[in-house]
């Protein structure tokens, strides 16, 4: 670590050192014994898991390397899978609904995989999202409730909590309201007769003991609270972790503001100190509703990686992060392009404009070899109409573009081809519509095609613009503007388009003037 990059890292405005800094704050003279810095990260695996999960998990590892930058401190990070909640409903996006119904109320990890490939439901989510964690090479170590309670792990905490009952109480039942606060109680039992997480009122008998009485189908049960024979609510489950554990770090959606407010008044009660963290804002759908693992709204993990690569996704997470973002197909191109933009401009810029950029953080700094010849948006309208494609057709045409064109020259740019034929196909091909050209727009597409069949072998995409530009700043058109939507509406069948000099350049002289032909052809 330089001394010049760990000074510019303490002044650095990027959000990750921002955060970082809290730490600093937090523990001035490091954290007591030497213990490394305990960052969590939390999922509920009531549901498959989705681009929001990742996210948090995502920017944790951006602030831990941050920390990293500002200090020779050691960090573990825990990925926490809440396995022990009670099913509370099916989720509409997975089979064997009716199954799931009858398990409804018992842990997650008590309850049949209704894909019918591991023990349990739960031990399915927590399979994806380990899986994916791991594509991502994140350094983390996985945790699960069911696992912590039954282990006993937890059993000192839970004698805390019964110990500070009624001061838990007296947090949370000002929150509640009067038909919730009759029945709430800081510790779920689990029933001894059906294994579900019971929502009963409980009294505690011996908190040092650790058992508790609660009423089970009309019948008194005394009966331990330890060992994985209850849990706890949820506020009181999170803040009692924070204490256990030894969290310094977590950080939270903005709807769970209230839940963070909660769980810190809990821990304090239980002597114990919260964590560091920040709010972000909601991903949301197409719509502008919130992404929901029950509904299966939004796009899935598995979905991004489809249409665009992994850095995409890590740069869609990075930017804004308290600002509410729409998550659709439809925002994957300009993510691909964008984090191409900064990472073309990262070797040239100051360390501090460097701390900025958010590739720095993709990639901690160590930013991979390679360059885009080509933008995914300019792949996604040469494949678009191409119609139905094959990789080594694609490759042919970026011969007439991009010198010594080879997925060995460029690996990236052949990763980003299978990714532009499989959005093309899914999404663009089905929208194109090539509309017939008005009489003056087919007047400048047949100047374009003379000007186009009078150029020299070779020429350049600049050369090609400049005829296009030209063309378009005459009086047939009011702006250029106007020019180049006509292009892109009737040669290419979408509203949107790429710089045609490069497109012509890329597809090629003879087979762009096939397309105007066809234009020409249909204003007949």
């Amino acid at each position: 670590m330089t001394d010049e990059l760990r000074s510019t890292a303490l002044e650095s405005k990027a959000w990750p050192y921002e955060e970082a800094r809290k730490l600093l704050k937090r523990y001035p003279d490091g954290k007591p014994g030497g213990a490394p810095i305990l960052f969590e990260t939390g999922y509920g695996p009531s549901g498959l898991p989705h681009i929001g999960t990742f996210n948090e998990v995502l920017r944790t590892t951006m602030v831990r390397n941050a920390f990293h930058a500002l200090s020779d401190q050691k960090t573990r990070l825990i990925a926490f899978s809440d396995d022990m909640d009670g099913l509370r409903k099916v989720p509409d996006n997975v089979p064997n609904q009716e199954m799931l119904r009858e398990h409804l109320g018992k842990p997650l990890t008590q309850v049949p995989d209704p894909f019918e490939k591991f023990d349990s439901f739960a031990a399915h989510n927590n399979a994806l999202l380990r899986q994916f964690l791991d594509r991502y090479g994140f350094d983390y170590e996985f945790a699960s409730s069911t696992d912590y309670y039954t282990s006993g792990r937890f059993d000192d905490a839970l004698r805390l909590v019964l110990k500070h009952f009624q001061g838990i109480q007296d947090v949370m039942l000002p929150t509640l309201r009067a038909e919730r606060r009759a029945t709430y109680s800081p510790v779920l039992p689990i029933s001894p007769k059906s294994g579900i997480v019971l929502q009963v009122p409980v009294e505690v008998v011996d908190a040092e003991a650790g058992l508790i009485a609660f009423e089970d189908e009309g019948e008194r049960i005394v009966q331990s609270a330890l060992g994985g024979l209850s849990k706890l609510q949820w506020k009181v489950d999170w803040a009692m972790r924070w204490v256990a554990l030894g969290v310094d770090y977590e950080m939270a959606g903005k709807d769970l503001i209230d839940s963070v407010t909660q769980s810190s008044k809990i821990a304090r009660v239980l002597g114990g100190r919260p964590p560091e963290g920040f709010n972000y804002e909601m991903f949301l759908d197409e719509h502008g509703e919130k992404i929901s693992k029950s509904k299966g709204n939004g796009l899935s993990l598995d979905q991004w990686l489809t249409y665009g690569p992994e850095e995409s996704l890590a740069f869609f997470a990075y930017r804004e992060p308290k600002k509410a973002k729409q998550l659709h197909m439809g925002v994957i191109p300009r993510a691909v392009d964008e984090y191409w933009q900064f990472r073309v401009n990262y070797p040239n810029q100051s360390l501090k404009e460097q701390l900025g950029n958010p590739v720095h953080h993709i990639h901690d700094g160590k930013l991979p070899e390679g360059e885009l010849p080509v933008t995914f948006g300019l792949l996604l309208n040469l494949v678009g109409v191409m119609g139905e494609a094959t990789k080594e057709q694609v490759w042919g045409y970026l011969a007439n573009y991009v010198p010594e064109a080879s997925a060995e020259k460029y690996p990236e740019l052949d990763r980003l081809i299978d990714h532009a034929l499989a959005y093309a196909r899914d999404f663009v091909a089905p929208t194109l519509q090539r509309r017939a050209p008005e009489p003056h727009e087919a007047e400048a597409l047949c100047q374009l095609d003379a000007q186009l069949a009078a150029l020299p072998a070779g020429a350049s995409a600049e050369d090609i613009q400049n005829i296009v530009y030209e063309i378009g700043k005459t009086d047939a058109f009011p702006s250029l503007r106007d020019w180049f939507k006509a292009l892109y509406e009737t040669l290419l069948g979408s509203a949107q388009g790429p710089r045609m000099g490069s497109f012509i350049a890329l597809y090629g002289v003879d087979n762009s003037r096939k397309l105007i032909a066809e234009a020409l052809a249909k204003a007949a």
